[in-house]
């Protein structure tokens, strides 16, 4: 399979160029001057925005897509054996790399952060790129979604910080080797790769002993599993990393005073080496004030003024997918989560109902991953209770089969025996019509899922505008 980067990337080959971690690192060669091609399933504005940078990009995957001087594949874990263009690389002795290996190698020779955590990764790692790049810093990134515009998950700065997201749920964070690193949270997800607690925890274990001698762990301090990490890593690393906790807690090194929340942007107060100090984060939810604390300690870390940081945290306005606003009609605003899991679904969902004032909140959910849905369903259905009304779209299968017994009645029955409202949708149509019936004007309505829930925002707003 996948082997070390080769030392020659001028001209690599991405199969599945338009997922959000492969089109980063696709855009950072590219910037970097690398001729840069690659394939994906579908049309997406990510490929249109990789082909404005010069890059060739395949609608389909065929192995003559395959450029005759390509020098290397670059694969992530969703690429199974089978796929025709990793069959014509194998065949003609083309290095396959890795996506983490890929960029693993971009970092060398800057001074990388990474984020890690089972949620939370991408608004925090969006925190910092965009207030590191307001204090005139111009960090390199690489992000699991996108600021504002299409291909805007990735940067090549000219700064010697390089943001990463830290992705553990196929243990490619191990490949990274960061200055500082953050673990915001540590829950067992990802059912295929992880069989137990025991086993996440080795996994976070491993990714802390990767910082580089005299670096950083950021780490939470509300947190269960990230408290039993912290005390972990300084049993097994000791002084060689500083470790520095934040949250609400009592001990922790950063407290966190109080969240204020203000309609849908909140206002947070920490004391910080001594000093209170209180800011602004215009994004709604105590979450997200947290992760935007992870963000001030994190980046202080690196030698960043605390003050300008805190200021320049005031300036991220959200990522897409993470409770973005599509839009209003009818009184109704639709606004597009990502959440998947059902404590990113509860966080989610006690932001918005923060927000909502007198109206409704009104969910149109999709389960991502059968395996997600077997070992968690029951949870999802509970904090579904959280809303007035949802319906629940069939799973989502990404890159899955399915699995004998394993649908959307799992989280219904666990929705209606928690007490919430809850309708079933066989179809995308079916769902965008039920939602809309629904609505009234005030509510807000949540579409809400990983796959192509996000979708049915425009279509929702379209049929209230009818």
């Amino acid at each position: 399979m996948a082997v070390a980067v080769p030392s020659d990337m001028s001209r690599p080959h991405f199969i599945g160029i338009g997922g959000a971690g492969m089109s980063g690192i696709a855009k950072i060669l590219a910037q970097r001057g690398a001729r840069v091609a690659g394939s994906d399933a579908k049309e997406s504005a990510t490929a249109a925005a990789l082909r404005e940078l010069g890059a060739t990009v395949h609608i389909g995957h065929d192995a003559a897509h395959l450029a005759p001087d390509a020098t290397g594949v670059v694969v992530s874990s969703a690429i199974r054996e089978d796929n025709p263009e990793l069959a014509e690389a194998a065949a003609r002795g083309i290095p396959v790399v890795h996506r983490s290996d890929a960029l693993a190698a971009l970092m060398d020779g800057l001074r990388p952060l990474a984020v890690a955590g089972t949620h939370g990764k991408t608004t925090t790692t969006s925190m910092l790129a965009v207030s590191l790049r307001a204090m005139d810093l111009d960090p390199s990134y690489a992000i699991g979604g996108d600021l504002d515009e299409p291909g805007s998950n990735a940067h090549h700065g000219t700064g010697e910080i390089f943001v990463a997201e830290a992705d553990e749920s196929d243990r490619s964070f191990h490949k990274y080797a960061p200055e500082v690193a953050v673990v915001l949270n540590v829950e067992l997800d990802h059912h295929a790769n992880y069989a137990s607690m025991d086993e996440i925890y080795e996994s976070f274990e491993t990714f802390a002993a990767r910082i580089t001698d005299g670096g950083t762990l950021v780490i939470s301090a509300d947190h269960e599993g990230a408290r039993e990490l912290t005390r972990r890593v300084r049993e097994r690393e000791g002084d060689r990393v500083r470790v520095r906790t934040y949250g609400e807690a009592a001990d922790a090194d950063v407290r966190v005073l109080k969240v204020v929340p203000k309609g849908l942007t909140s206002e947070v107060t920490v004391v910080l080496d001594g000093r209170e100090l209180t800011f602004g984060v215009s994004v709604p939810g105590r979450h997200y004030a947290l992760n935007a604390v992870a963000a001030l300690v994190a980046g202080t870390a690196l030698g960043a003024d605390t003050g300008s940081l805190a200021r320049a945290l005031g300036t991220y306005t959200g990522v897409k997918r993470r409770l973005q606003l599509k839009g209003e009609a009818g009184g109704v605003q639709v606004i597009d989560s990502y959440a998947h899991h059902p404590t990113e679904m509860t966080a989610d969902l006690e932001a918005i109902r923060g927000g909502a004032g007198a109206g409704r909140v009104l969910v149109l959910f999709q389960p991502h991953l059968f395996s997600r849905t077997r070992e968690l369903g029951t949870e999802m259905g509970r904090a579904l209770a959280l809303a007035d009304d949802s319906v629940v779209l069939p799973i989502y299968p990404a890159r899955e089969d399915p699995i004998p017994g394993v649908t959307s009645a799992l989280i219904t029955g666990a929705a209606r025996d928690a007490g919430a409202g809850v309708r079933d949708a066989a179809s995308a149509g079916e769902a965008v019509e039920l939602v809309a019936g629904m609505a009234r004007p005030g509510d807000l309505v949540l579409t809400m899922g990983a796959g192509d829930v996000t979708e049915l925002g425009p279509r929702i707003l379209g049929r209230l505008t009818d």
